[in-house]
């Protein structure tokens, strides 16, 4: 909770310093005595200073940083790695947003028929990449460059490439590692032949995020940063490896999987720990060396269930270089993803339970987590949910689950009133159609339509209470007769799309099925059924010169 105060205190304060123009999240965190003194302390950027000069660290004297504008860099160096903030404005710009560089190689690919099917259809909370276009795009390797490729997972980046000669712009709707390189692939703008020309090897060009990619990538790293420092807690304060997680789409909470439950007090017990260490502001730095097969483990810790736990590197990297992301004093883990420079500001907030999966034989769970735009987002959402909900029920939000408990249970006890009511008046009705078909003379099938105009949002139910009415009270008012009822209810007001309901009761199954069968051909009603009961729907207006006629005339075909 005083994180939480505190997080609200320092956006409130930003507001009132129309000298700041940083994001609120980018602020030194205040003493949080001043949350209750009012005082107004000094504030600074934490990127004032620029990046530290020590985030990105070679450790191999044999790793050197390609200076050749013919050769591309290799993932794990590139710009968007090795150095991803810098002081761009007098604002505080934390990202590396844009940068000049050269083209290696351009070639035309035309994407396979299933992939484009596959980018398509997102999962239903993982960050999807952008779709990629049924047409030829431009896979275009550059000597450097600030999109990301996805990997580490860490979703792609996307932005434009901007050629210099003419100042023409390209759309890079992905960008993906191939074997230890980054490629861009960006769409392709009229004749295939022109767009290779236009990005020939050794060209120059400005590749950059856009305020679009910049938002995104913030978002990624500030997640991304976050998991690396609630699986290192995890694992060290509770001997919970992670077996996976999902970088959610924005702004839904992310969550890493774990090989069992964790009760609420571990819960607590790892987020107070973490922000602990948030406040304390614990730098991050990048480690990078060269890649050596060889050295690295083939295998990795599985669990129980065969479910791989490590940290190894994907099969398919090759080239490149090893990096390893270290939070001082805390965790270091291999990844190729971006990371801010240090945990400040990084507010750890975990959805106080966890998820347990439906797979057979797991006792995995899912653990939610929030941190940087993601987290303020979500305070504010909930925020106008609590203070819209309360106004909906006339209470201030701390009262909300009391008055929420006590309408639930009015609700209930309406429901049980209306259900009584219902199956009183059912039987009052069961009683009056029966008596009135006792009176007409003969032996032969007693056969009658009844119609009602209901409102109710079950109205089927309460035809079926009706039926169960009267084919317990029909020996009694009939004797051996046998009988037919058709039941149909319309709502008062009806339109084109309105939907009525019929229900078919009867003493003979072969007489049921007869006439459901008639009326789904005289009258247009779509439906079945099984034995004495037979039931449909007829969608429109339902007229009672035409449809009431039609079933009139179908029971006098079978009465006759």
């Amino acid at each position: 909770m005083l994180a939480l105060l505190h997080t609200v205190h320092q956006w409130l304060s930003s507001l009132l310093d129309s000298s700041l123009t940083l994001p609120f999240y980018y602020l030194q965190p205040l003493s949080l005595s001043s949350v209750y003194s009012g005082k107004r302390w000094p504030r600074r950027s934490f990127f004032s200073q620029g990046t530290p000069p020590d985030y990105h660290r070679i450790a191999s004297s044999k790793l050197t940083i390609p200076s050749d504008p013919e050769v591309s860099i290799p993932v794990g160096i590139l710009a968007c790695q090795r150095k991803v903030h810098r002081l761009n404005t007098i604002s505080g710009d934390p990202l590396l947003r844009s940068l000049d560089t050269t083209v290696v190689s351009a070639t035309i690919v035309q994407p396979p028929a299933a992939a484009a099917e596959k980018s398509k259809k997102a999962t239903k909370k993982a960050v999807a990449a952008p779709s990629l276009p049924t047409e030829p795009l431009l896979h275009v390797q550059l000597h450097d460059t600030v999109i990301f490729p996805e990997g580490g997972g860490q979703p792609t980046d996307i932005g434009t490439l901007t050629v210099k000669a003419d100042g023409c712009s390209w759309e890079v709707l992905q960008a993906k590692r191939h074997g230890g390189h980054a490629v861009h692939y960006v769409r392709v703008k009229g004749d295939a032949d022109a767009a290779l020309k236009a990005f020939a090897p050794g060209t120059e060009v400005t590749v950059a995020l856009g305020d679009e990619g910049y938002e995104r990538r913030y978002d990624h790293m500030s997640m991304h940063t976050s998991q690396h420092l609630l699986s290192a807690l995890l694992e060290t304060r509770l001997d919970v490896p992670t077996l996976s997680w999902s970088l959610t789409t924005y702004p839904s909470p992310c969550y890493v999987e774990v090989p069992r439950g964790l009760t609420a007090e571990e819960v607590l017990s790892v987020q107070n720990e973490a922000n602990r260490l948030v406040f304390e502001g614990r730098k991050v730095h990048v480690e990078v060396e060269e890649l050596d097969n060889s050295a690295e483990p083939t295998q990795v810790q599985k669990t129980e269930s065969g479910r791989a736990i490590g940290k190894a590197l994907p099969e398919n990297y090759t080239g490149g270089v090893k990096r390893v992301v270290v939070i001082d004093g805390v965790d270091r883990n291999p990844c190729c993803g971006t990371h801010l420079p240090s945990i400040h500001n990084l507010q750890l907030f975990l959805l106080p339970h966890t998820e347990a999966l439906s797979r057979s034989s797991t006792t995995n769970a899912r653990l939610y987590f929030l941190a940087g735009p993601r987290l303020i987002t979500y305070l504010t959402s909930t925020h106008n949910i609590a203070a819209q909900t309360s106004a909906i029920m006339s209470c201030g939000p701390p009262l909300l689950p009391e008055r929420v408990s006590q309408v639930v249970e009015e609700r209930k006890k309406v429901e049980k009133r209306v259900n009584d009511l219902e199956a009183e008046l059912s039987e009052q009705i069961a009683k009056t159609v029966l008596a009135d078909q006792a009176t007409k003379v003969g032996e032969g099938l007693v056969a009658t339509h009844v119609h009602r105009v209901d409102d109710s949002t079950n109205a089927l139910g309460f035809l079926s209470s009706v039926a169960s009415a009267v084919s317990s009270k029909a020996e009694k008012y009939l004797s051996s007769r046998s009988y037919l009822f058709v039941l149909s209810s319309t709502p008062s007001t009806q339109t084109q799309n309105t939907s009525s309901v019929v229900l078919v009761i009867g003493s003979d199954d072969k007489i049921v099925k007869q006439i459901g069968d008639a009326l789904k051909v005289k009258v247009g009603i779509k439906g079945g059924g099984k034995g004495p009961r037979w039931s449909g729907k007829y969608i429109g207006v339902w007229k009672a010169t035409k449809e009431n006629t039609a079933i009139a005339d179908v029971l006098n075909e079978i009465q006759s």
